[in-house]
C-alpha cells in the first residue's frame, strides 16, 4: 500500500512541472498567457509622483560640471545599438552615470526586438550648458530624452512602456517629440540609512554644547519626546552610523526666524508640522520652502517652538554621525530630529529598534547588580567599561539589516 502511494506521488511531481510549463496541445496542457503591454499616453508619467520623490527617481543632489569630484563616477555609453544625437559635439549625450547606462541599454534590446530594424536614439543625456530647470536630473547624468530612430510619433507612447519595463525609476510621455527617463542617484546614503555631519551640535546634561565628533556614547543629550511634546534628556545608546572620514551630500535646511540650518543627509527623518498641525516626519529631501519644523527657541532654553524653511541647499562634507537615542529623536543644531532614516515611518523605526533598547536595559540591570555583588576583579570593571565605550566605524549592523529590509517590504508613504 505505501509502495502505490510512494509511486502515485513521484508520478505528480514528475508530470506537474511539464504540465505547468508547456505550451498548448492535448491533454490538459495550458497554455501560458502573458499580458500584453500598454502604451502610455501623452502626459502620462509612471510612477504617479513626481520625479524628485523619493518614490520615483529621488531629489536632485546639485548639478555635476567637469570640474566636478563627483565627475569621474560617470561612465560613456558607446552602445553601437543606441543612436547619440550629440548636437553639442562634446561627447554630453554618451556622459551617464552607471545605473542609467545599463537601463538604456536592456532598453537598446527591447526596442530592436519589438520594432527589427529600428534603434533607440537619445536626444540629450547629460546637460552642462544649463538648459533645464534648475532641479533637473540631466545636470547629474541620471536623465535622457530618447526616441526611436525612425522619429515615428506613433512608438513613443510603447517606447515608453519599454523604459519602465527596462528598470528606468521614472519614465514620463514628455513631449510629442521625445519621452523623458530618470533614474535614482546611487551614493552611499542611498544604501544605508542618513546622517548628520561631523560639526553637527548636541546639547549635554551638563550643559555642554558638543559636535557629534565629540558625542561619546552614554552621554545624555537634549531630545523631543514625541508623545508629551516636552524636551528630555536621553542616553545615546549606540551610534547607528559613525564614520569620520566618509564624504556625504547633505541637505542644509534654512529656517527663517531663528536662522538655524540643519545639515542632514536626505533619507533622513525631520519632524515637522502639517497643514492640518499634526507633528510628524518626513524625509529631509522632502522638506520644502514654507515648510514649519520644530526648534529650540533659543540656545539656552528647552521651549520648542515653530519655525519656517526658508532656503534648502546642497553640498558634500566629510564625516557621518547618526546618534541613536532612547526617545528615538534627537535636537540638532536647535532643530528636532529623528534618530531614523531610510523607512519613512518614525512609529515602525522606533519600534523595530526596540530589541537593542530592551538589551542595553538589561545590561546597564546587570552592571548595576555586578557592582553590588561583587568587587572589581583585577581591573575587570575598568577594562569592560572602557571596551562599551569603544565607537565602531560605520552602519550598526543590526540598523543595516533593516535599511535593507525597509528599501524591499516597507513602502516609502507609511506616515505614523
Amino acid at each position: 500500500m505505501r509502495f502505490r502511494w510512494a509511486a502515485v506521488v513521484l508520478v505528480l511531481v514528475l508530470t506537474v512541472p511539464r504540465l505547468e510549463a508547456c505550451g498548448p496541445g492535448r491533454g490538459g496542457f495550458k497554455k501560458i498567457l502573458i499580458k500584453p503591454l500598454t502604451a502610455l499616453v501623452f502626459k502620462q508619467h509612471i510612477p504617479n509622483e513626481v520625479e524628485n520623490s523619493l518614490a520615483a527617481s529621488g531629489p536632485s543632489e546639485g548639478a555635476i560640471d567637469r570640474d566636478d569630484s563627483r565627475f569621474k563616477d560617470f561612465v560613456l555609453n558607446y552602445n553601437q545599438d543606441i543612436i547619440f544625437k550629440d548636437e553639442e559635439g562634446t561627447a554630453a549625450d554618451r556622459v551617464m552615470t552607471q545605473r542609467c547606462q545599463e537601463k538604456l541599454n536592456t532598453l537598446a534590446i527591447s526596442v530592436m526586438n519589438q520594432w527589427p530594424g529600428i534603434r533607440l536614439r537619445v536626444t540629450e543625456a547629460w546637460d552642462e550648458e544649463k538648459h533645464h530647470s534648475s532641479n533637473s536630473l540631466h545636470y547629474e547624468g541620471r536623465a535622457v530624452d530618447i526616441t526611436t530612430s525612425d522619429r515615428d510619433r506613433g512608438k513613443y507612447g510603447m517606447l515608453a512602456r519599454l523604459a519602465k519595463e527596462a528598470g528606468f525609476d521614472w519614465v514620463y510621455y514628455e513631449s510629442r517629440n521625445h519621452i523623458h527617463c530618470s533614474v535614482k542617484s546611487e551614493p552611499t546614503h542611498s544604501k544605508y540609512g542618513g546622517c548628520f555631519s561631523s560639526e553637527s551640535t548636541v546639547k549635554t546634561s551638563s550643559g555642554e554644547t558638543k559636535q557629534l565628533k565629540d558625542l561619546e556614547i552614554g552621554e545624555n543629550i537634549l531630545t523631543y519626546d514625541l508623545e508629551t511634546g516636552e524636551t528630555v534628556f536621553s542616553e545615546v545608546l549606540l551610534f547607528l552610523d559613525r564614520n569620520p572620514g566618509e564624504v556625504r551630500r547633505f541637505v542644509h535646511v534654512h529656517l527663517e526666524t531663528t536662522r538655524r540650518t540643519l545639515k542632514v543627509t536626505a533619507s533622513h527623518l525631520v519632524v515637522i508640522k502639517d497643514a492640518n498641525n499634526i507633528t510628524r516626519t518626513i524625509f529631509a529631501a522632502e522638506l520644502k520652502v514654507g515648510y514649519t519644523v520644530l526648534v529650540l527657541k533659543d540656545e539656552n532654553a528647552r521651549t520648542i517652538i515653530m519655525d519656517r524653511v526658508e532656503k534648502i541647499s546642497w553640498s558634500s562634507e566629510i564625516g557621518v554621525y547618526a546618534p541613536l537615542t532612547r526617545t528615538g529623536t534627537v535636537i540638532v543644531d536647535g532643530v528636532v530630529a529623528s534618530c531614523y532614516a531610510t523607512i519613512d515611518s518614525q512609529f515602525i523605526a522606533h519600534f523595530v529598534m526596540a530589541p537593542i533598547r530592551m538589551g542595553y536595559n538589561l545590561m546597564e540591570g546587570f552592571s548595576r547588580m555586578w557592582k553590588i555583588v561583587s568587587k572589581p576583579i583585577n581591573g575587570w570593571s575598568e577594562e569592560r567599561s572602557i571596551k562599551l565605550k569603544e565607537e565602531p566605524v560605520g552602519v550598526y549592523w543590526y540598523a543595516q539589516i533593516l535599511y535593507k529590509i525597509g528599501n524591499y517590504v516597507i513602502p516609502y508613504r507609511m506616515y505614523q
